[in-house]
């Protein structure tokens, strides 16, 4: 048999489990909006756990943060940590996102911010700030499959191809049910990522070194520099990337309306609690995957092809590349179909309904919700096959993945203003929001870093700066400032979230 044809095997069967368990959610689709795109706010923990991981961890981990380390070393594992030491974060904001939800009803964190500083144009950027930064960090989803799929069936499966298969297979269960689906493939793509992935490294520190002894003994011996301190990181550049990562879970709008869909206090903590588990050793074992592909491939020219040119190594037996193609596919296909449904979400919510047509009715925004959703999709395919064909450090998947949460951080400020400041203001919000997100964009392009650091640490520190002043100099929605804040200080001393 041909390395095509275990390679196309290994997809057909992941592809019809993923269908069957996909139809078995629809089962259970109501009708709406809050239906479709948060599964009715009726999620238990253990699925809300996993979709949580599944939509946070994709290819940027076991293809792009093992690039990372095959390139830089060991300051790739502080780099991820910064993520899971932000999740605090959610500890703190969650129980808010998730009270507010409920009580106004908000389906993405862009409305959120329209309602609290009753403003339409708000909303709206929010909204396009998501539709422009998200852009590149689901097209590295697209890429890093189709990486894969080259590299583990040694060329038979060209790198359009399976960008063309991610593609299909997200537009398709985004389709079928919705968050519903979404959540119930993330739960099986969830556990297949993770199991897979640790017996991967299992099997490559025993058939490759002999049992983890032998490989951090050679480790130390052959790569002491990557092991050394930050590894090859530079301070400016290690914060640079950094930064957005411990922001990722109130910036990217795909992460914050999960905190939207448990059903309950408990089912909440039950979520939070998953993740920092599954996080955590997922973390590891990417970094792990990382020094192994660096041992075994040394002198990559290009470091994200480090896990797809592994998997086709003698060391890695086929059967086994063939399983943890499958779990990186998953963890792909998952972001990308979480990032469909929240921007498809965004567009029918804040920006047709609260921009266009006030009084659309639910059908009719729920059709626009379904109809933008290949429409996005095809934006995604076309970032990512123009981006495939770069190289060097500017266009490997954590550049990239960083480079579109620098954007989304501008939105920090007036997520957390809007949770604790009475005073801040719909001007502040917006003008804070676009002039650091322009700012951002325009280093992004240019290349350009004053006195050396990135421009997701310039983006926000302007971006605060103009939120507080120009909130200062404007008038505040008092109203509503009391009715959102004062909610939250009765309600949250009410509910055990800790």
């Amino acid at each position: 048999m041909t390395e095509s044809f275990y390679t196309w095997l290994g997809i057909v069967i992941y592809i019809v489990v993923g269908i069957t368990v996909a139809i078995f959610a629809r089962r259970k689709l109501g009708f709406g909006m809050n239906e479709f795109f948060l599964g009715n706010r009726q999620i238990g923990g253990f699925v809300s756990a996993l979709t949580y991981a599944a939509t946070t961890y994709s290819a940027f981990m076991m293809v792009g943060l093992a690039g990372l380390t095959y390139k830089l070393g060991v300051g790739a594992l502080g780099f991820e940590l910064t993520y899971l030491c932000g999740l605090v974060l959610v500890v703190f904001f969650g129980p808010r996102f998730w009270l507010v939800g409920r009580k106004f009803d908000y389906l993405t964190h862009a409305q959120l911010l329209a309602d609290r500083y009753q403003s339409r144009a708000v909303g709206i950027a929010a909204t396009i700030l998501c539709l422009i930064f998200l852009i590149p960090y689901a097209a590295i989803q697209v890429m890093g499959i189709g990486y894969l799929l080259a590299g583990v069936s040694k060329g038979a499966i060209p790198l359009l191809v399976g960008m063309i298969i991610a593609i299909v297979l997200a537009i398709v269960w985004a389709n079928i049910a919705g968050l519903r689906s979404v959540a119930w493939t993330d739960a099986l793509q969830a556990l297949i990522m993770l199991v897979v992935s640790i017996a991967a490294v299992w099997y490559l520190a025993y058939r490759g070194f002999g049992g983890f002894g032998g490989f951090l003994d050679k480790m130390n011996k052959e790569i002491p520099q990557l092991l050394a301190g930050p590894g090859l990181f530079k301070f400016n550049v290690f914060f640079g990337l950094a930064l957005p990562w411990i922001f990722f879970s109130l910036s990217n709008p795909q992460v914050t309306q999960r905190l939207f869909i448990p059903k309950s206090v408990t089912a909440f903590k039950q979520m939070i609690g998953g993740f920092l588990i599954f996080g955590f050793i997922y973390t590891v074992v990417s970094v792990l995957w990382g020094f192994g592909a660096r041992l075994l491939l040394p002198g990559l020219e290009k470091a994200d092809l480090a896990t797809p040119l592994l998997l086709a190594h003698p060391t890695i037996p086929r059967a086994i590349a063939i399983i943890v193609m499958i779990g990186i596919l998953a963890a792909a296909i998952s972001t990308i179909d979480s990032i469909l449904l929240t921007l498809s979400s965004m567009v029918a919510r804040d920006i047709y309904k609260t921009g266009i047509n006030p009084k659309a009715s639910e059908s009719l925004e729920l059709k626009i919700g379904k109809v933008v959703i290949p429409i996005i999709a095809a934006i995604f395919f076309t970032f990512a096959y123009w981006a495939a064909g770069k190289k060097g450090l500017a266009f490997m998947i954590v550049p990239l993945s960083v480079a579109a949460s620098a954007g989304l951080l501008m939105v920090v400020p007036a997520i957390v203003g809007a949770f604790f400041w009475k005073r801040a203001t719909a001007t502040g919000a917006l003008i804070s929001m676009v002039v650091g997100a322009v700012l951002v964009l325009i280093l992004q392009l240019t290349g350009i870093k004053p006195l050396g650091w990135w421009p997701g640490v310039w983006g926000f520190i302007v971006c605060i700066g103009l939120y507080v002043i120009v909130s200062l100099l404007t008038k505040a929605p008092v109203q509503k400032a009391e009715e959102f804040i004062g909610y939250l200080k009765e309600e949250l001393p009410k509910r055990n979230f800790i």
